[in-house]
């Protein structure tokens, strides 16, 4: 497949952070592919154990992704007249998780994050009303 022919043109580009699987791209790509899991564990005590961890305990982190099958064809044509993107400044605090800032044409793009959040709460005691 051949990709459009657009040319992306910024003065200025400001990250201060790109983290965990993530990308900052310049310039075109064929495929773009990106990935992560992550267990987010919120504890009121904090005690810590040496099995913790393992992504293989939750299904979250194995199941299959669903994607609806396409059921229509859509054809589709574009010209542009003006071929050129101009962007005077870009700002961006972090880029994280799996995350891609891509200035450029892109043909595939396939991205993933799983994340499993658990709280763990200290026993309350129980009110008699």
């Amino acid at each position: 497949m051949m990709m459009p022919k657009r040319i992306a043109i910024v003065d200025q580009i400001k990250i201060d952070s790109v983290i965990f699987s993530s990308v900052f791209q310049i310039g075109d790509s064929q495929q773009i592919q990106a990935f992560s899991r992550a267990l987010a564990v919120q504890r009121e005590k904090e005690e810590f154990y040496d099995n913790e961890g393992e992504f293989s305990a939750f299904p979250i982190f194995s199941e299959p992704i669903t994607f609806q099958p396409d059921v229509e064809t859509i054809i589709s044509s574009t010209h542009n007249i003006n071929p050129v993107l101009k962007v005077r400044s870009i700002n961006i605090l972090g880029v994280s998780s799996s995350a891609v800032v891509h200035l450029g044409n892109s043909c595939n793009i396939s991205m993933e994050a799983r994340v499993k959040h658990i709280r763990q709460l200290l026993p309350r005691p129980e009110q008699n009303e």
